[in-house]
This record gives structure tokens, sequence and C-alpha cells, in this order.
């Protein structure tokens, strides 16, 4: 699932006529980076969920060439932020494990690719979910101060008050189904179902290769797209 029906509010103005998903880095647009990380991972099935300028979107992801199967999820009369709009999509996905990407975060590949390395770590019988993770010092147009610590056992816990966390999600993850269980209904932030998960210890994280480019601001394409071309240069 790709995650592509926010307001883009933080990329304002060029979202003030273009859905954040749509805009384009160094010639490609957000989601269609996100196609090209999921079709090599052997995705099949991609579902989109649209709700801003839902119709730009929705024409953009129909026009995908084969085999990819798209399905719209359609939030048009309501924003259901990251994990109400993943709830209402659920009858799309099925009971499996699935890929989720945030439309807004892409990367430059290392040695492996990362959806692989998330799938090679991944473990039903422990996790509910696994997150991608960037460390703070690689990533580009990030200046946060990270979300999470990892312990010995691939474990996430949330960061503390006033302080700094080596580890940023990055954007993609392998979420179960099982996970939305005690979901809310309506709105809400996946955070707090990350939170649910961190309280079971079945909240896990594995460290990426390669550089996260979190594309957020009008001033972070400037600076992914010098990482783009630094990375082939």
């Amino acid at each position: 699932m790709v995650l592509a029906a926010g307001l883009g509010k933080r990329m304002r103005p060029l979202t003030e006529t273009t859905p954040k998903p749509l805009i384009p880095v160094a010639g490609r647009t957000l989601i269609d980076r996100a196609y090209d990380k999921l079709v090599p991972a052997g995705v099949e099935t991609i579902i989109v969920n649209v709700h801003y300028l839902a119709d730009m979107v929705d024409a953009h992801v129909r026009a995908w060439p084969a085999p990819t199967n798209v399905l719209v999820s359609d939030e048009r009369d309501e924003l259901l932020e990251t994990g109400g709009g993943i709830v209402r999509a659920l009858p799309l996905i099925g009971e499996d494990p699935f890929y989720l990407v945030n439309s807004d975060s892409t990367w430059i590949e290392g040695v492996t690719p990362n959806l692989d390395h998330l799938a090679r770590t991944w473990d039903p019988r422990r996790m509910d979910a696994l997150l991608l993770l960037s460390e703070l010092a690689g990533a580009v147009g990030y200046d946060g101060k990270g979300d999470f610590t990892l312990d010995p056992a691939g474990r996430l816990e949330r960061r503390g008050e006033r302080v700094l966390a080596p580890f940023a999600y990055a954007g993609a993850a392998i979420l179960h189904p099982r996970l939305f269980d005690e979901a809310p209904a309506g709105a809400f932030s996946l955070n707090l179902l990350f939170d649910v998960a961190i309280a079971r210890g079945t909240l896990y994280g594995a460290k990426m290769e390669g550089v996260w480019l979190h594309v957020g601001t009008p001033h972070a394409i400037e600076a992914a797209e010098q990482a783009i071309r630094d990375s082939t240069a």
C-alpha cells in the first residue's frame, strides 16, 4: 500500500495545484519512485489511497504499466490520516502481511534493495510491524530529533522527551493486518498502533542500506536531487 492521501501542507506552494505524490524529484514523481521500489520487490498489486486532488492521483496511478494491478482506496469523503486510511483499505489488502510505503519518502538503494531487506528480516511469529529505519547522520532532508531506539533483538522504543534518538522511520514497513484488530474508527495516526505494538513487544526495526531522502518541503527537493546526482556521478 502507498499512502498518497495527505494534504501536503509543508510542500506549499507547490501543492496548491499539484498533489504531493505527483511532485517530480529528478524527473520522476514521488509516487512513481514508490512504484519503482515495489515492482522489483515482486509486488503485483499496489493499493493507493487518495483524498486531496484525488482525481489527479487516481488517473496517474491507473496508468502504471502492467503487470502491476492498481487498486484505489477512495478517501474523497474524509481524510482518514495514516492509520484510518489503512483500515479503510484492509478489505483490499486481505489477511497477509503487506508492504507500506509513504509517497513522500524515497531512498537511494545500497547493496541490498531495502524492501528485500525488510522481507528477509520479517518474522510473523514475533512481529506485528517491521519498520525501515534511517540513521540520522545519513538522512537527507530530515531535520527532526529521530523517532526510535533499537535494542539488540531489533525491538523498537520511542525516544525520550528532550533527547535525540539514533533512528528515524524512513517511511517504509511491513505490517501484519492483525496490527489493526483494535484500531479506532475514523481518522487516526498509525503512530497510535505503533505504540500499542511497542507495549506488546511486537514493533521491530531494520536499519536501511543506502541514503534516505525525506522529501517534505520544497527545499528538501533540491537536497534530494543533489543526492541523486551525487549517487550517479
